[in-house]
């Protein structure tokens, strides 16, 4: 049985340095598992243990901007999609690797899983499914979907998210998965975010998103399926009482997916699912990937 401890492995990319933790056999096949906002690799902390005990090596990544990594050139998704390729290329990933993503991590999944160069043949996607399947959601979701993303416009705002990240980080928890005591999360965010450049990494994400001719030029073939469908078999997994993305944009975007994916909802849990309920996103991630 493999060590349900975490170890931390640093691996050196071309455009940025990630720490990752890391779980079970080096022989195992390769899950790389990445993280949202505001998070950290130690999402995984359930899942890691449970598929490590099942023969599979999973490793987690810090996202770029957030320490112990390194602060990187660019945080356009098409950086975090390139990220992810660099990792299975540096682990030895092969056929059977599987890519699991969280949040912003759920949107590089699942423009990786419609991009024709990725490696990955399989992807899990929590808690935000594929952008272009929510195409035409019905308005309804929209307006309150406005309301509930606040913190997109407040993102775009110069400064004001760096100099109060401590009143806006623990809020976001308590909304976005209400009820979950996230006093351990928020303490291992700010200790990700140790410095104001940090949190400005952090932001950097939504920031990025607002001029998309201006993706660096190493990311645009990337970035380039960022709304794209996954070709890829695919796995949603989505909290019924998310209060980041209301469960109405995964049940709409599930009618848009083709036959090779399918969608998951989770009773008794938010946007954090994973931490929520670990016990049933571990058994619907270990059935979906399979074991060792």
């Amino acid at each position: 049985m493999a060590s349900t401890e975490s170890q931390v492995i640093e691996v050196a990319l071309s455009a940025v340095r990630l720490s990752c933790l890391a779980w079970g056999p080096t022989d195992g096949p390769l899950v790389v598992a990445l993280h949202g906002f505001p998070d950290t690799a130690h999402t995984w902390r359930h899942l890691g243990p449970h598929l490590a005990g099942r023969g599979h090596r999973v490793v987690a990544p810090f996202l770029r901007g957030y320490a112990p990594s390194g602060l990187a050139d660019s945080y356009h998704v098409g950086a975090l999609m390139s990220d992810a390729v660099g990792l299975y290329d540096e682990l030895g990933g092969d056929e059977r690797t599987v890519l699991v993503g969280h949040d912003w991590g759920a949107i590089a999944a699942n423009a990786l899983g419609a991009h024709p160069d990725s490696p990955y043949r399989r992807v899990v996607a929590l808690a935000v499914p594929p952008l272009g399947a929510m195409a035409g959601a019905p308005l309804h979701l929209g307006l309150r979907q406005l309301r509930m993303s606040w913190y997109t416009l407040f993102n775009q705002v110069p400064l004001l998210p760096e100099r109060t990240v401590d009143r806006w980080l623990p809020k976001l928890w308590r909304d976005w998965s209400r009820g979950y005591d996230a006093g351990e999360d928020v303490a291992l965010v700010r200790a990700a975010w140790p410095t104001r450049a940090h949190v400005h990494a952090a932001v950097g994400y939504y920031r990025a998103l607002r001029a998309p001719w201006r993706v660096p030029t190493p990311y645009r073939s990337w970035a380039r399926t960022l709304q794209g469908v996954p070709t890829v078999p695919l796995l949603v997994l989505h909290g019924a009482d998310d209060g980041a993305m209301q469960l109405g944009y995964a049940e709409h975007a599930a009618r848009n997916l083709p036959v090779t994916a399918r969608l998951e909802v989770v009773a008794g849990a938010g946007h954090f699912l994973q931490l929520e309920r670990p016990d049933v996103v571990n058994e619907l991630i270990t059935g979906f990937i399979g074991t060792r």
